[in-house]
């Protein structure tokens, strides 16, 4: 992708706020150091190798029974699954239709042993850059009001996502093509994702379950797209974080590392890189399993969730960015920063959107609603074919323009 003005700007701001977090460390107080330093002990746990990445990132191979799912007294007695029992029938075969595979930068140096697990290792200088140590890696429940309920607040988050309620859900297909949206500071960021919901987001039991690709300068250090997970089962107040920053999940495999970075990036009018993601229920122990590709990367285990251990009752696909309420109107681009009326390969798009019924069988879902808040900053359109493409939408923007001041 072409580099603009707007990109090097964003890319000499990352420089000189990275050099500010590292001469802050030295000037820190000994009592956020010392917090700092506790949270990555509990994260960070002790690796059997470790694999430098070309991007910079460490990957740490954890014992699977030693990463941090482990530390929720949820799970303490928990025998790991190692695989489903059941996967859903899918109504497309796209084996004559094989998109330019997605890989993960790290996997070029190494892999991981069996019987561990990949894990992105958490550096003090990330956790500096939070408001709070106890806000790291998490969202903030205030900011979410617009997606979950009838509220015009919108403090941050922007959304152009479809939605689709008249059912009851056990899953969801999509299949995404990946972007590297530009995001105006270290502090904003930008991401495609679904998500699987049960629960009321008033009453503070919303169950979700989250996955995409993000670019989030501040959660990870740099402006690379990643492969990113997200859960809570009481609104975003207490329960659930991004990736494994949190006891939760469950990870399964040695080949996929959460919040690791994703390549190559589409390119504008050019080539189109897609992957596949698939979220469902396993009918034998009630596991949310999580799959990438043709990859099964592990599960949410039901035991951490309380709605969701019966089913979801919406699902959503789309796309967000968040920005800090002071600062008005962001210019972070939404998926390829253009608009869903440019189309294909200008356009980002999720294709082949499947939900999972009780049978355990992918189908097309009852109707789609556009949830699109301010469509001249980012906007979504959806429609329906007969081919592999199934039911779609496209979406997107770049946020601050003329029309969206």
């Amino acid at each position: 992708m072409a580099t603009t003005r707007a990109g090097l700007v964003a890319l000499a701001f990352l420089f000189f706020q990275g050099a500010a977090v590292a001469a802050g460390t030295a000037g820190s107080s000994a009592q956020q150091l010392r917090e700092v330093r506790s949270f990555l002990k509990r994260v960070n746990k002790a690796p059997l190798a470790s694999i430098k990445s070309l991007d910079g990132d460490i990957i740490d191979c954890v014992p699977i029974s030693k990463q941090p799912a482990f530390d929720n007294p949820l799970l303490k007695n928990h025998t790991i699954q190692m695989r489903p029992s059941y996967h859903p029938g899918d109504l497309y075969d796209d084996s004559n239709n094989v998109p330019h595979p997605i890989i993960q930068t790290w996997q070029q140096n190494g892999e991981c042993p069996e019987n561990t697990v990949p894990i992105r290792r958490t550096k003090e200088e990330d956790v500096l850059t939070a408001t709070s140590v106890n806000w790291y890696g998490k969202k903030s429940p205030e900011s979410l009001l617009k997606l979950y309920t009838a509220s015009d607040a919108t403090i941050g988050h922007q959304h152009a996502v479809a939605s689709s309620w008249e059912d009851k859900y056990y899953g969801t297909k999509i299949t995404i093509n990946l972007w590297k949206p530009m995001t105006e500071t270290v502090q904003h960021f930008s991401l495609t994702q679904l998500w699987i919901v049960a629960g009321s987001y008033g009453n503070n039991d919303l169950n979700t379950i989250e996955a995409g690709w993000q670019v989030y300068p501040g959660l990870y250090g740099d402006d690379n797209p990643r492969l990113f997970i997200y859960w809570t089962r009481d609104a975003y107040q207490k329960t659930g974080c991004y990736n494994l920053l949190c006891s939760g999940f469950i990870q399964t495999n040695q080949q996929i590392a959460i919040g690791g970075s994703l390549s190559p990036q589409s390119v504008y009018d050019g080539a189109q890189h897609e992957f596949d993601i698939l979220v469902w229920k396993d009918p034998n122990g009630g596991n949310w399993w999580l799959q990438v590709g043709s990859t099964i990367v592990g599960y949410w285990p039901s035991s951490i969730l309380t709605y969701l251990k019966n089913s979801a009752s919406t699902v959503k696909w789309g796309g967000e960015v968040y920005s800090p309420p002071s600062a008005g109107q962001t210019s972070t681009q939404m998926g390829s920063g253009h608009f869903p009326s440019e189309w294909y390969s200008k356009a980002s798009y999720i294709r082949n959107i499947q939900t999972v019924d009780s049978s355990n069988v992918l189908k097309q879902p009852n109707g789609l609603a556009l949830i699109q808040a301010f469509p001249n900053c980012y906007s979504v359109l959806n429609g329906t074919t007969s081919n592999e493409w199934g039911t779609y939408i496209f979406y997107g923007g770049p946020g601050r323009n003329s029309k969206c001041p």
